[in-house]
């Protein structure tokens, strides 16, 4: 056994195929990765680190023959599955900010104010309409500062249920004040 000419070890040899792979290509993947993701440029340099980590991960790194077109398709798939979680989780909106905001609108004009006060009352008793638990769980999160573990137990439903229950109500709201603009 020659000991002088040691073999590298495969972890090693992956390091440098990853890194050969990051300096020959780093700057058209981050163009790659801001053009897809325009709305959200600040979380670029978490898909690349996601994508060399999944390159580190690779078993057989010698199989590959087209290093760029695996290193775009691993980059797909990341793009693909960040944009699958950002949909399930819905952009929630602060109910109390539509109040502070339509308030802040208005003048001093008691007409005016009376009518904000009308299109609140009118937005929560559409909201009970649409959903009587989704209401609920906005007006004990919000007006009475229950957490999700308090609403749920005071509901009888699970933490994650009544986190639904708001997202719900949280939407509705987006929605109906959408509609009035």
């Amino acid at each position: 056994m020659d000991r002088r000419d040691p073999k590298p070890l495969p972890t090693q040899t992956r390091q440098h195929f990853v890194t050969a792979i990051e300096k020959a290509h780093s700057q058209q993947l981050r163009r790659f990765l801001s053009l897809r993701l325009r709305n959200a440029a600040a979380d670029v340099p978490d898909l690349v680190q996601e994508i060399y980590l999944r390159l580190l991960r690779l078993k057989d790194h010698e199989a590959i023959r087209n290093p760029q077109a695996y290193l775009y398709t691993i980059a797909s798939h990341v793009v693909h599955q960040y944009t699958l979680r950002r949909a399930a989780v819905p952009e929630t909106m602060d109910p109390l900010d539509v109040v502070k905001a339509l308030q802040a609108s208005s003048s001093v004009d008691p007409a005016e104010e009376a009518d904000i006060e009308r299109r609140i009352e009118r937005l929560g008793r559409d909201l009970e309409a649409y959903s009587p638990r989704a209401y609920a769980v906005l007006v004990m999160y919000r007006c009475e500062g229950l957490t999700l573990k308090q609403i749920g137990e005071r509901l009888g439903v699970s933490n994650v249920m009544a986190r639904k229950y708001l997202m719900r109500a949280i939407k509705y709201c987006d929605q109906h004040l959408d509609a009035q603009r």
